[in-house]
């Protein structure tokens, strides 16, 4: 999904990888790995005992190896139901090097490919089948009503953040809250049919949080923004839906002062400029 990280990072991360091969007792593919954002995460399809599966890796620092999204994926493996499309968890495992932690797990291999493989922001629109858009709904529906304590947004970071990069002061109480995927966006779903991967980050956001995002990555073609609305309109279309994409459009924000996702900047500020209008 990103391209290969500076020499330092893949110099740490490619032996690692090896070394979960190793501990797993699972044989390298000969296919191209893929790198996650800065390196932080790499992964490949690999050969196991039971079949063909795929090896993630993902390294933090070890005063952060115990923080919600290392634990992410093995809370999303047993308290999801099965009706939510993702690839199972089969192994895990964990290390320290010095102050180096490291995550290794061993997932069902996804043979299809994501929506778009350059990243999260949809830049083309994908063939998607009534069929998926139906998958999409329920499954966020299921999502949405399954009991954790874990959190993926705070409102201190809302009270802080929102009219910090919106530009004005609001009411950033938020109105509902519900469980959420936590990073939907075109990357981590695959077509023709849906699976929904990456479930590091889990947990209770504002409700309508995860149509929002899918929407708010959308917006560079207009088409597929529409149909974010139309097929997720009985989240969308409610207050709780509106307060949800300002979320959203804030954290985007938030990333494009740091250099990220510029080419959203000008699209973000209008859609925020509208959800705001309605909001008076």
């Amino acid at each position: 999904m990103f391209s290969e990280p500076e020499r330092e990072v893949s110099q740490r991360m490619l032996p690692a990888f090896a070394e979960a091969g190793d501990q797993l007792n699972v044989t390298m593919a000969a296919a191209p790995k893929s790198w996650g954002w800065q390196g932080r995460t790499l992964s490949g399809r690999v050969e196991a005992s039971d079949g063909p599966a795929w090896l993630r890796l993902v390294h933090a620092h070890a005063d952060r190896s115990s923080d919600k999204l290392w634990d992410g994926p093995r809370t999303a493996e047993s308290c999801m139901p099965t009706a939510v499309p993702r690839p199972r968890l089969r192994q895990r495992l964990t290390w320290t090097e010095s102050s180096d932690s490291y995550l290794a797990e061993l997932y069902d291999l996804v043979s299809e490919p994501t929506v778009t493989t350059d990243g999260p922001i949809l830049r083309h629109r994908p063939d998607l089948s009534g069929a998926w858009w139906t998958s999409l709904r329920t499954a966020l529906d299921t999502v949405s009503a399954v009991p954790t304590d874990r959190v993926a947004v705070r409102q201190a970071y809302l009270d802080r953040a929102m009219p910090q990069f919106l530009g004005q002061e609001i009411d950033t109480t938020v109105p509902a809250w519900s469980t959420a995927h936590g990073d939907l966006h075109w990357a981590n779903l695959t077509c023709p049919t849906l699976t929904m991967l990456d479930w590091e980050g889990w947990g209770i956001a504002p409700a309508g949080f995860d149509a929002a995002m899918l929407h708010t990555y959308s917006l560079l073609v207009p088409s597929v923004s529409a149909q974010v609305r139309g097929h997720l309109d009985h989240v969308l279309d409610t207050p709780t839906g509106r307060f949800a994409e300002l979320v959203v459009i804030t954290q985007l924000l938030q990333t494009n002062s740091r250099g990220d996702n510029l080419e959203l900047a000008g699209p973000l500020r209008q859609r925020a400029g509208e959800l705001l209008v309605d909001s008076i």
